[in-house]
């Protein structure tokens, strides 16, 4: 908080907020834009005279890198989001709003998830959306039967790490991975060997968040 009040001085422009602090930077902020408020998740602040502005422009660089994924095919309705943080918000919210119909938030802390089901519940009214427990028998029943994996939590920054057994994933997947490395994932290799429809990284996301969070 010391920091962000540090921010109103006019030696600064703004700044950027990342993991995993563009949840508990909300409130620290005198006002939210459409996507910060829908998401609850700050990661772009400006300021105007005194005043701090919160964006959410991962929201921004997420609905590119959906296109991205699902090509020229006809956009799913169905999808599976690993995580429930700031970056899992910003795709829960663009699932919403490109008309999705059924999607399944999983976090190793269930509470988490349940509370980023909550905060969309009513924008979330038209369509399936519940967190549940993090179990292979429950993931593998989820992905059995969705078209779209996007994992938005932080397992497979180590690229000996993937938050997926590789024996849950079925072919045909289109499978994002929010993670920008150097090399892919381990997630997006073994989904490709198990026959992943398509597969991509978070480079699209970050490119475009990062040129509307510049602007």
């Amino acid at each position: 908080s010391e920091a962000i009040g540090g921010l109103r001085g006019d030696e600064y422009l703004g700044a950027n907020i990342t993991v995993p602090f563009k949840e508990r930077v909300v409130p620290m902020v005198d006002r939210s834009t459409e996507e910060a408020h829908a998401t609850g998740a700050v990661d772009t602040i400006t300021r105007e005279g005194s005043k701090l502005i919160g964006h959410n422009t991962d929201v921004l660089g997420f609905r590119p890198a959906l296109d991205s994924l699902v090509g020229k095919q006809r956009m799913p309705k169905l999808a599976v989001v690993l995580g429930a943080g700031g970056g899992a918000r910003a795709a829960v919210y663009g699932l919403i709003t490109a008309g999705f119909q059924h999607v399944i938030v999983f976090n190793r802390h269930l509470h988490r998830g349940e509370a980023l089901v909550k905060h969309f519940s009513r924008s979330a009214a038209h369509m399936e959306l519940k967190a549940k427990p993090w179990h292979e028998s429950v993931l593998e029943a989820e992905l059995s039967r969705t078209k779209i994996l996007i994992n938005a939590s932080s397992v497979g920054r180590d690229p000996e790490e993937s938050p997926i057994p590789k024996e849950l994933l079925p072919p045909d997947l289109l499978v994002l991975d929010l993670l920008y490395t150097p090399k892919q994932t381990r997630l997006l290799r073994e989904a490709a060997a198990a026959g992943a429809a398509n597969t991509a990284n978070g480079d699209v996301m970050l490119l475009n968040q990062s040129a509307a969070a510049f602007k």
